[in-house]
């Protein structure tokens, strides 16, 4: 029952954060503090319930990994505060049995984001990309004559594991050589495609009074000498934003530099379903 409950409120919380997700590029708060509230009073309730500590120490072994990570993840730049409050939420309401025996759902889950959101911010990408065709096009051409000392490397890297696999006898090995001569030629396309997608459709100019609290800012800006906000922040605040409403109202600025982002949460709600439908498909596949 306490499963039904937690799953059930999981997945309703990453079908209206997808929504808001794609729709405003955000997270709000109240839906992240929500389901971290609505974790700990489900799980206190089955705790009284049954007179028991386990829903609780379920809850927290499934909520301080996620915060370590998400912490590590949000400093790295990799993902939005909102991405890493949901994934928070998401911690306590699955939650983690302490016990070696039982392969955790929790970690199935992370596992899926990987594969089901790598082949989603993939999906996502190539629309993009498709829609912005011109503009995406010109990027591509100037990045691809631009990072010509990485194109070297690459396909040099490329050359000599084509190379090493002639020295082999093992198939297994040269098999393994030749992936990685095609990995490191295609890793100089994927990154000239992400960075011409960046450039082409992803960095715009934003108004401040329709900022949001967490958007990523290109460059350093400052006013009259002094420093407002700045990709060092990882994603702008309230109180920054309000002071740019101020100096545009004294006409010292109007707009900023904004990089977007591909909205994450709905590769969570992917891999979440996909987890739901397959269950904790490691164990049945390595026998845990």
């Amino acid at each position: 029952m306490l499963e039904i409950i937690t799953y059930t409120a999981t997945l309703l919380l990453l079908a209206i954060g997808s929504i808001t997700d794609f729709r405003k590029r955000e997270v709000p708060d109240w839906l992240s503090y929500a389901a971290i509230g609505a974790g700990i009073g489900i799980r206190l309730i089955f705790a009284i319930a049954l007179w028991s500590w386990a829903p609780l120490i379920e809850g927290a072994l499934g909520f301080i990994p996620i915060f370590i990570l998400a912490l590590v993840m949000f400093y790295a730049g990799q993902w939005g505060g909102g991405d890493s409050k949901v994934l928070m939420g998401i911690g306590i309401l699955i939650g983690a049995k302490p016990t070696l025996l039982v392969f955790p759902m929790l970690l199935t889950f992370f596992i899926n984001i990987v594969m089901a959101g790598s082949a989603y911010g993939l999906l996502y990408s190539l629309v993009l990309a498709a829609l912005h065709a011109k503009e995406f096009t010109k990027e591509f051409k100037k990045h691809l004559a631009g990072w010509r000392i990485l194109k070297y490397i690459c396909y040099s890297l490329g050359v000599l594991f084509v190379i090493a696999s002639f020295f082999t006898g093992e198939l297994i090995l040269k098999l393994l050589l030749i992936m990685l001569s095609a990995f490191s030629i295609c890793l100089f396309f994927i990154w000239i495609f992400i960075k011409s997608l960046e450039k082409a459709v992803m960095i715009k100019k934003v108004l401040v009074e329709k900022l949001t609290e967490g958007d990523w800012i290109v460059k350093d800006v400052k006013v009259d000498g002094k420093y407002i906000c700045g990709p060092k922040d990882l994603g702008i605040e309230k109180y920054q934003i309000a002071k740019l409403i101020r100096l545009k109202r004294q006409d010292k600025i109007r707009w900023v530099m904004v990089k977007e982002g591909i909205p994450f949460v709905p590769g969570f709600l992917l891999a979440f379903i996909a987890t739901l439908v397959f269950g904790n498909w490691l164990q049945f596949l390595f026998g845990f």
